[in-house]
């Protein structure tokens, strides 16, 4: 008896749950479900576009849909297109793989001023994401990222570099010509803790630390006190890399990048648009809190961009823990919030664990669950099932399909072909829905069956 299985997002950790699901047997079938066109999720639309390794990783998960096993139904948003209910009916199980696509605030007064964004916003931006919104860096000749994460650095990363770094990355026109015009000369990266704490990975620091013509300010004050000899690798390879960069002396620098620990905000002040930003110096406390000593510093900046974190939304219908910003679950089964578990639910990646984790931390999230999975379906009877793509025909609407994202692709690298670069985003609705095959009529899904 075949068994059926929806994933609802076609992210790193969807797809590395579809390739545990068929490894399972030869009886599973696997529908990826996702509301954009173009799977992928953080790794096309989060990673930054000159990290050309990490990016590759993609080309190696489009490998699950070689198999004839698994279909990609993109634009069907859950509970707009298709609801909790009538997927638990199409299949016999259904996985939730949404990831964490809200930001944490500062909780500080002046957090909502123009030039104030998240890091999620920005990344978006560049990276070329359809909801993104175009960000306008005219006028900037300051900006501070509050986080001492990967994030924070391929913002400070982007923003800092020559125009010439970035004009073979997969980046719309559009935005490498804004960063082209931009006179950003200074980029502060703000966290509320000591280096040794910040959880950078040590080559994308180093990228960082080493841009061609920015020099680094960074008081070597911060190293005092410091047991090096109980860090982990991890920590001590960051903290050896800022100290060089401490030490490194740039001629005449085209920008600067100042790194401030031991720092939090207090207030974004400003009429309508962010102008100076006001600090307050931390130091630690007991575990891994700080408090504040009262020594307040302000600085003038035009754009703040806030990566802190990132935490999940709740999906329509399926039980969410508001608190903990994930799907409540015991090992990856899907609970209620009287920790009963769901019949035929579970969950994988950060919507499930939280923000936390590289990229291949997914991979054995993902085996974890399917595990899970994989024995209940053993235990379950067969049943019939509803098939989701008559559902959507009933409904006069198509999704688009994984022969949809090839054209994009194509159409991608013909684009960047003509700008004599690999890969060009294309990046509007507009165009992404133009090139899904088919009459449209208005909205991602309103248009004529095939």
């Amino acid at each position: 008896m075949t068994r059926r299985v929806a994933i609802v997002g076609s992210g790193p950790s969807g797809l590395f749950a579809a390739q545990a699901l068929l490894r399972g047997g030869d009886d599973v079938r696997v529908d990826v479900l996702d509301r954009l066109p173009t799977p992928f999720g953080l790794l096309r639309y989060g990673v930054a576009p000159d990290h050309v390794s990490i990016k590759a990783v993609a080309d190696r998960l489009a490998a699950v849909f070689d198999d004839d096993r698994v279909r990609f139904f993109g634009m069907v948003e859950l509970g707009t297109d298709v609801t909790r209910r009538e997927l638990l009916d199409a299949y016999d199980a259904v996985v939730y793989a949404a990831g964490a696509s809200e930001d944490r605030r500062l909780a500080v007064p002046g957090e909502d001023l123009q030039g104030s964004v998240s890091a999620r916003e920005f990344v978006a931006w560049y990276s070329g994401h359809p909801d993104a919104h175009t960000q306008h860096l005219g006028g900037v000749t300051t900006a501070m990222c509050f986080g001492v994460g990967n994030v924070a650095v391929d913002v400070a990363r982007v923003l800092l570099a020559a125009p010439e770094q970035l004009s073979s990355t997969d980046m719309p026109q559009l935005v490498l010509d804004e960063l082209a015009a931009s006179r950003v000369r200074h980029v502060w990266v703000v966290g509320r803790r000591g280096p040794q704490h910040a959880s950078f990975t040590t080559p994308e620091l180093r990228e960082l630390l080493t841009l061609d013509d920015v020099a680094v300010d960074l008081n070597p004050a911060v190293f005092v006190g410091i047991d090096e000899a109980s860090l982990d690798r991890r920590t001590a390879g960051n903290i050896q890399a800022l100290r060089e960069a401490s030490e490194r002396v740039v001629e005449r620098p085209r920008a600067t990048l100042h790194l401030l620990f031991w720092h939090r905000p207090i207030e974004l002040v400003g009429e309508q648009r962010v102008r100076r930003v006001v600090l307050e110096r931390t130091e630690a406390s007991e575990g891994t809190s700080v408090v504040g000593t009262g020594e307040l510093r302000e600085i003038d900046v035009e754009l703040v961009c806030k990566a802190i974190g990132y935490r999940g939304k709740a999906l329509p219908g399926v039980p969410f823990d508001e608190a903990a910003g994930i799907i409540p679950n015991a090992d990856g089964r899907v609970v209620d919030a009287a920790g009963r578990v769901q019949p035929g639910e579970y969950v994988v990646g950060w919507i499930k664990r939280g923000p936390i984790g590289v990229i291949g931390t997914n991979k054995s999230d993902a085996a974890q669950t399917v595990a899970l999975l994989l024995e209940d379906l053993d235990a379950a009877p067969p049943r019939a099932h509803v098939e989701l793509a008559d559902l959507m025909a009933s409904r006069g609407r198509a999704p688009s399909t994984f022969d949809d994202w090839l054209a994009i692709d194509a159409a991608e690298r013909d684009l960047g072909a003509s700008l004599e670069r690999q890969r060009t985003k294309i990046e509007s609705w507009h165009s992404l829905r133009d090139l899904v095959r088919g009459q449209r009529e208005g909205g991602p899904l309103e248009r004529e069956i095939e």
